[in-house]
């Protein structure tokens, strides 16, 4: 049977093009790299230090694993050192340690540093410290930490292809147990196809992962690939093929001994084994770290696992409705089924994603002013849409169950189908049917826009993380076991003109009411010391209408500072710097900060 109608070839077009947005947009996207945000260091960045440190010790928000190359340290010519191997503090695997050379000149030293979050992703930075005085370092650009894009786009495009691998494997095998259409083999396909892409997939990703995390070339795959599968990211990818074949010899051995298999035990096993190979994302992403991780485990597989058997479940359906010729082809009972594991599969979905929302903005505020916000108010505005589509479908799914007379007529009528006579004849069933493949082809292709908005939302820095890193980890003025400590905030900026960009690294010391100290250095787009003819800091606070309070740093020769400066009360503070590199060029930028009394 071909499918027919200009809308209907509109609906498939626009599906194609979403399958493509996944590939092509999300594939050359870099994800967002500071899942965990480093909450301070030592020596604190910007520091000058009348004494030469003899170790380094960076804190994070969250245990992070490190690399065989995690920190290069550079002298103030910006010729690298040799320094003894990252370790992690004895108990803390949030803290990691190095020690420096002995005896370092003075001079400004500049630390680039790349780790792993505990939710998998890299991160990277750069901080700075003194000896002695500071100095403007050679104009040399330092080594790129940060990415490969082709490693980047490569690694994405397999992790991105391996979420719709998986929809569609669980999916279909969902849809094939619980709907039960009348022949099966059609649905063999997509089995396959999902099996072998997660299964090929997830193989990408093993290579890939130790160049992703160093940020190298695809081509040293297989150097990193030992260190890799020593990592848990690594051994997630290992479990993940281990039960690809245990399910795969698990298909094969009921295929032949069908009969001699109990279907409530096949059944179990493969309830287990969805639920572990499910277990290897969430365990892997943003519920392995932050707050109530075994609740969010829970919560992020079973929003998975309901994603899965309704989106993969639609690819089934849809499939199944493109072979019927005729209703008397399709048992009623196919499309009540999935009417209903949908159904439940929404429930699942709300109660779940409401939670996860909740834990990754952590504030009102962030669902505007951050991205992951941003990008989960889009996904909400979707799965509206979805759905819209769902409750369509459901009702040409009832019409199919039973018998529409005259009075349902008017009804249908209202809802967008051809008018009919009103004799209390049945409406046809095959434009039942024909109407009902549409609205679950629409319904497919709103939910690949809400699978591209999850995959995202997975890559991209939750809204109380970002929250954090905006405020330096932290409520400004608290350190360790609350002894007051600085606030140090590091602000790109960009004129828009060549070199004009940066970044401006503000410290407000100690970030109380009262008086404080403000010292700022600028560094060039090749991360060394930068001379600007004029800087101006500011701070308002939006939630009194107080400011802006120009804090009137000076050129101290090197770097910007303030000896005294005032703030009259505690609260979120608003930290506006004006750089101007040039007599015509100046940027204006902002940043959050908090101050407590």
């Amino acid at each position: 049977m071909r499918w027919r109608g200009a809308p209907y070839g509109v609906l498939r077009g626009a599906l194609t093009a979403c399958a493509a947005l996944v590939l092509l947009v999300l594939g050359a996207a870099v994800p967002a790299s500071a899942h965990a945000t480093l909450r301070g260091s030592d020596p604190a960045d910007g520091t000058v230090l009348q004494r030469a440190p003899r170790e380094l010790t960076l804190t994070f928000s969250e245990s992070v694993g490190l690399l065989t190359d995690s920190f290069r340290v550079y002298d103030p010519r910006n010729h690298r050192l040799r320094t003894g191997e990252a370790g992690h503090a004895p108990g803390h695997s949030d803290t990691a340690r190095l020690t420096l050379p002995a005896r370092l000149g003075k001079g400004t030293y500049t630390v680039a540093w790349r780790v792993v979050s505990a939710d998998s992703h890299p991160v990277s930075g750069a901080l700075t410290f003194s000896v002695g005085e500071r100095t403007a370092t050679p104009v040399t650009a330092l080594p790129d930490r940060t990415e490969n894009q082709t490693t980047t786009g490569l690694y994405n495009i397999a992790r991105y292809l391996a979420y719709l691998a998986m929809a569609l494997l669980l999916g279909t095998a969902a849809f094939a147990v619980y709907c039960r259409p009348p022949s099966r083999g059609h649905l063999r396909p997509l089995l396959l196809v999902g099996a072998w892409t997660l299964l090929g997939t997830t193989l990408a990703l093993l290579l890939l992962r130790g160049p992703y995390e160093e940020g190298t070339a695809p081509s040293n795959a297989f150097a990193t690939l030992a260190h890799t599968v020593t990592t848990r990211p690594g051994e997630l990818l290992l479990l993940r093929l281990l039960l690809l074949l245990v399910a795969a010899a698990g298909a094969l051995t009921l295929r032949h001994w069908r009969r001699r298999v109990p279907r409530r035990a096949a059944l179990t096993t493969a309830a287990v084994l969805a639920v572990a190979l499910t277990l290897t994302w969430s365990a892997s992403d943003h519920a392995s770290a932050g707050i109530q991780v075994p609740v969010a485990l829970a919560s992020t597989t079973l929003h998975l696992l309901a994603t899965a058997v309704w989106l993969g479940g639609l690819a089934a359906l849809l499939l199944t409705l493109r072979r019927a010729k005729d209703a008397q082809a399709l048992p009623p009972r196919v499309v009540t089924r999935f009417s209903r594991v949908a159904l439940t599969s929404v429930v699942v979905l709300v109660i779940t994603g409401t939670y996860q929302s909740w834990r990754g903005l952590g504030s009102w505020q962030a669902l505007t002013g951050t991205s992951y916000g941003r990008i989960l108010l889009a996904k909400l505005a979707a799965v509206t849409l979805l759905l819209l589509a769902a409750a369509w479908s459901r009702v040409w799914t009832a019409s199919l169950a039973r018998p529409v007379t005259a009075e349902r007529v008017r009804v249908l009528e209202g809802a967008g189908a051809p008018a009919v006579s009103e004799a209390p004849e049945p409406v046809s069933p095959s434009l039942m049917l024909t109407y009902l493949r549409r609205s679950v082809l629409a319904e497919a292709a709103v939910a690949v826009v809400v699978l591209v908005l999850t995959t995202l939302l997975t890559s991209t820095l939750p809204g109380r993380a970002a929250e954090e890193a905006a405020t330096g980890g932290g409520p400004a003025g608290t350190g360790v076991a609350g002894i007051p400590s600085a606030s140090v905030t590091t602000i790109p900026f960009d004129t828009g003109t060549p070199g004009g960009r940066g970044k401006v690294q503000i410290t407000l010391d100690p970030g109380r009411v009262g008086p404080n100290s403000v010292q700022a250095v600028v560094y060039g787009p090749d991360g060394g010391l930068a001379s600007v003819p004029e800087l101006r800091i500011a701070f308002l606070l939006p939630s009194r209408d107080l400011g802006p309070l120009d804090t009137k740093v000076t050129n101290r020769g090197g770097y910007w500072a303030a000896s005294t400066f005032s703030l009259p009360m505690p609260g979120t503070w608003t930290m506006r710097a004006t750089v101007r590199v040039s007599e015509l060029d100046q940027v204006t930028v902002e940043r959050r900060v908090r101050v407590v009394r």
